[in-house]
């Protein structure tokens, strides 16, 4: 695969969890569920999930929109790596909260740690030049 086509598909991945991330009042349940939180606490995890969208949809435009740049400049580079990083983190932290035990959780892990490897790809295919 070439580097361009890893980030191009990186940018779709992000867009996806910008969409997953707009359903998570509907599917999490959080006009109930997070009724049982402390008024900041509430207000908190709707701020945090707000601010993650707007970060997925930044990988997402810089993905599809910039890719050359991404390939070609120092900054593109560093970003590479910090996306990569980004969803090797969020792969790590579904371990650490989750475990591995049931396929919803493993599956979890695998779909974020295919976002890494969306970013890393490129980055290493990069510095090998």
């Amino acid at each position: 695969m070439k580097p361009e086509t890893a980030i191009l598909v990186g940018g779709i991945y992000n867009t996806g969890f910008v969409i997953f991330h707009l359903m998570f009042w509907k599917l999490l349940h959080w006009n109930k569920d997070l009724a049982s939180l402390s008024f900041i606490n509430r207000q908190v995890m709707q701020i945090f999930n707000l601010c993650l969208i707007f970060v997925f949809l930044i990988f997402a435009y810089i993905s599809l929109f910039h890719t050359g740049e991404l390939l070609r400049s120092g900054l593109g580079k560093t970003l590479l790596l910090l996306m990569a990083i980004f969803w090797l983190l969020r792969a790590i932290e579904q371990i650490y909260f989750f475990g591995l035990r049931n396929k919803g959780s493993a599956a979890f892990f695998g779909v974020f740690f295919l976002g890494a490897v969306f970013y890393f790809y490129p980055f290493f295919m990069l510095t090998g030049e």
